[in-house]
C-alpha cells in the first residue's frame, strides 16, 4: 500500500480560486491488488491517487475541505463503505464519494446515492468510466470549494469587486455592468472563454445586490445524469432535503455549465422561470463554460430559454485583449506566490512584459496564474525566465503570439512602465539615480510615474 501524499502547499479551500483544479483521489479498498490497479489507472489518467487499506485509515487523513474526491469499495472489514459514507457526509456533505460495488450490492449502492454518494461503479467496471466519473466529481468538488471560499470571503460586495482587477476599458465596463445588474432582479447569462472568471462574476452579481444576505447556491449541470440532476434541481429530494430551486429561494441559483442541460431539462427550467412571480423568488445566474467552435449560445440553448436568460448578458473579455491588465495580474499573482513560498517575487523585464502581452492565453487567467507560480519557483531556484515559460506554453498549446486588441502604444507603454518600475526597485526609490540612469529630466519622470501609477513610496 502506498503512503498518502502530503497536502498541497496552498490552503485547499483557496486553491481553486488560484486557478487550480483538484486532482487528488482517495482510493479506499482492503484488497491490495485492487488498490494498486485503480491507483495505476488514475495516475495514467492524470489524477493524484492516495491509497488506503481501510476506512479507518482514510478517516485519519480526510476531513472537511479535502481538495479531492473519494473512491471506496463498499464491502470492507471493520467500517464498510456505507458507514464511511455517512461519516464523510457528516464532516463535509459536499465531498463527492464514488462507491465500488459487486453485482449483489447494487440496491445498497442506490441507497448510498440517496444518502449523498456522488455515484457508484459495479464490478467489473470499465476504467474509462471510472476516469470519466472522477473528472466530473473533481470538477464538482472544485466548484464547491471555490464557492465555499468565496462565501467565506463575502462579508460585503466591495471585497469581491476588488478581485476583479484591471483598468482596461473592458474591465471598467464589466464592473459597471455588475453593479447595475446586481441591483436588478432579472436572470443573467454569463458567457466567455474558459478561465476568464465567470464564477467570480456570478458571486459578484449576488454580493453587490439586495440578495447579498440570502443564499447563493451553485451547481454544475455537467457530468450528472438527467434523472439525478432533475431531482437535484426540482425535486423530489430524498432524505427530506429541498430541491435547489427552493433552497435558493430569496437568493441566487447559479447554474454552471448551462449548455450541458438536456432539451427536457431546459424545458423544465423555462417552465420554472415562467411560473415565478415578478420579481422572481429565485434569481437564476446561468454560466456557459463551453460551446463548440462555430456555435453560439443561441445554438446551444433553446431560443425561448436563451431569451429569458439573456435579457441581461455578460460576456467576459479574453485575457489576450486586456492590455496592461495582463502585467498587473501577473505581478499580483507572482507577489502572492512569492509570499506563499517565502522568496522574493521575480523581476519582470521589458522583454518578459512584451511576451506576456503577446501570449495568446487560451487558458486565460487560470493559465496566467500557472505561469506566475512557475516563474516564482524558477526564480527561487535561480533558473529559467518568464519568456521561456511563455514560449513553452505556446509550443505545448500550438498557439502563436498575438497582437489581438493591442495597438503599438500598448507595447511602448508597457515597456516604458516596466523599465521605470525595475529601475526604481534597483535604486530603492532614489529619484536622482533613476533620472541619471534613464537620462530623464525630473519633470518628465514625475509625469510618467503619475501616468503609470508608480509611487516613490513603494520602493523606499
Amino acid at each position: 500500500m502506498s503512503a498518502p501524499e502530503s497536502a498541497p502547499k496552498l490552503d485547499p479551500a483557496t486553491a481553486p480560486l488560484a486557478g487550480r483544479t483538484p486532482t487528488r483521489v482517495a482510493v479506499i479498498d482492503d484488497e491490495q491488488d485492487m488498490r494498486a490497479s485503480i491507483s495505476q489507472w488514475l495516475s495514467l489518467s492524470g489524477f493524484q491517487p492516495e491509497t488506503f487499506g481501510s476506512a479507518e485509515e482514510a478517516l485519519a487523513v480526510l476531513g472537511a475541505d479535502f481538495p479531492g474526491i473519494v473512491v471506496s469499495d463498499i464491502r470492507m472489514p471493520g467500517m464498510d463503505g456505507m458507514a464511511l459514507l455517512k461519516r464523510l457526509m457528516g464532516m463535509d456533505a459536499g465531498l463527492p464519494v464514488i462507491l465500488i460495488t459487486g453485482h449483489g450490492d447494487v440496491p445498497m449502492a442506490v441507497e448510498a446515492m440517496r444518502l449523498g454518494a456522488y455515484d457508484f461503479l459495479e464490478k467489473p467496471f470499465d476504467p474509462e468510466r471510472m476516469a470519466d466519473l472522477a473528472r466530473g466529481a473533481l470538477k464538482a468538488r472544485g466548484l464547491a470549494l471555490e464557492n465555499r471560499a468565496l462565501r467565506h470571503e463575502l462579508s460585503d460586495g466591495s471585497t469581491i469587486m476588488r478581485r476583479l482587477v484591471g483598468q482596461s476599458p473592458e474591465m471598467v465596463r464589466l464592473r459597471e455592468d455588475i453593479l447595475d445588474y446586481g441591483q436588478a432582479d432579472g436572470h443573467v447569462l454569463i458567457d466567455g472563454e474558459t478561465g476568464t472568471g465567470k464564477t467570480l462574476v456570478a458571486h459578484a452579481l449576488h454580493a453587490v445586490g439586495p440578495r447579498a444576505g440570502r443564499k447563493f447556491v451553485a451547481v454544475s449541470c455537467a457530468g450528472i445524469e438527467d434523472e439525478a440532476l432533475a431531482a437535484k434541481l426540482f425535486g423530489p429530494v430524498e432524505a427530506g432535503g429541498l430541491p435547489l430551486v427552493e433552497e435558493a429561494r430569496g437568493g441566487t441559483l447559479c447554474l454552471e455549465d448551462i449548455e450541458s442541460l438536456s432539451a427536457a431539462l431546459q424545458g423544465r427550467l423555462l417552465t420554472f422561470i415562467n411560473d415565478q412571480p415578478a420579481p422572481p423568488a429565485t434569481r437564476i445566474v446561468a454560466i456557459c463554460n463551453d460551446h463548440k467552435p462555430g456555435r453560439t449560445l443561441e445554438d446551444v440553448l433553446r431560443p425561448d430559454l436563451y431569451y429569458r436568460l439573456a435579457a441581461m448578458k455578460l460576456t467576459l473579455p479574453p485575457l489576450r485583449t486586456r492590455g496592461e491588465d495582463i502585467l498587473a495580474l501577473f505581478k499580483s499573482y507572482a507577489s502572492d506566490y512569492a509570499e506563499e513560498y517565502g522568496c522574493p517575487a521575480p523581476d519582470l523585464s521589458a522583454q518578459d512584459a512584451a511576451y506576456l502581452l503577446q501570449a495568446p492565453w487560451p487558458g486565460n487567467i487560470r493559465q496566467l496564474v500557472s505561469i506566475a507560480e512557475q516563474s516564482v519557483l524558477q526564480s527561487r531556484r535561480g533558473t529559467g525566465s518568464v519568456v521561456s515559460l511563455v514560449m513553452a506554453e505556446n509550443e505545448a498549446s500550438g498557439s502563436a503570439l498575438t497582437t489581438e486588441g493591442k495597438p503599438l502604444k500598448d507595447y511602448v507603454e508597457a515597456f516604458e512602465r516596466t523599465l521605470i518600475d525595475n529601475t526604481m526597485r534597483r535604486h530603492k526609490g532614489s529619484i536622482v539615480a533613476v533620472m541619471e540612469e534613464l537620462c530623464l529630466p525630473r519633470r518628465t519622470l514625475n509625469e510618467k510615474m503619475a501616468k503609470y501609477g508608480l509611487s516613490r513610496g513603494d520602493y523606499v
